[in-house]
């Protein structure tokens, strides 16, 4: 069985309801799933898989005061971890995934499973490809 941990950072619930989500599509396929706020990470050893998920902000930004802060933690040790990333967004056209899918790769990082990005509230389609997502790390 593996062990996931899904990450995540939520201004406005809508990223948090996202990683429910995703947690949820890995324990439907049986991975060992832990839900962790940004805040409570120490780190990912412990973890076959990372779900990792923050909101756009600013100019389509990563959040800085807490979610990146915390990303630039665990960075050297994801590089052969199945990663993944989601998040939703107010306005644009999702460019801080673009970026942070382009960090992810200079850092050595492969994503697992294509990110999802949503507009907003995620609808039913948003939260399916959530748990298809948690289930694609599981």
């Amino acid at each position: 069985m593996s062990k996931l941990a899904v990450i995540y950072w939520s201004g406005t619930g809508n990223t948090q309801a996202m990683a429910d989500a995703v947690a949820e599509g890995a324990k439907a396929a049986g991975a060992e799933t832990d839900l962790l706020a940004c805040a409570d990470v120490s780190g990912v050893d412990a973890y076959d898989a990372v779900a990792l998920g923050c909101p756009a902000m600013g100019s389509e930004e990563l959040e800085d005061g807490e979610f990146l802060p915390m990303l630039e933690t665990i960075e050297s040790a994801l590089p052969g971890k199945k990663v993944a990333l989601f998040g939703s967004y107010g306005w644009g056209d999702g460019e801080w995934m673009r970026t942070w899918e382009n960090r992810c790769a200079e850092k050595g990082i492969t994503l697992a499973a294509e990110s999802v990005i949503v507009n907003e509230a995620p609808d039913g389609d948003g939260m399916e490809k959530c748990r298809k997502l948690g289930a694609a790390l599981a």
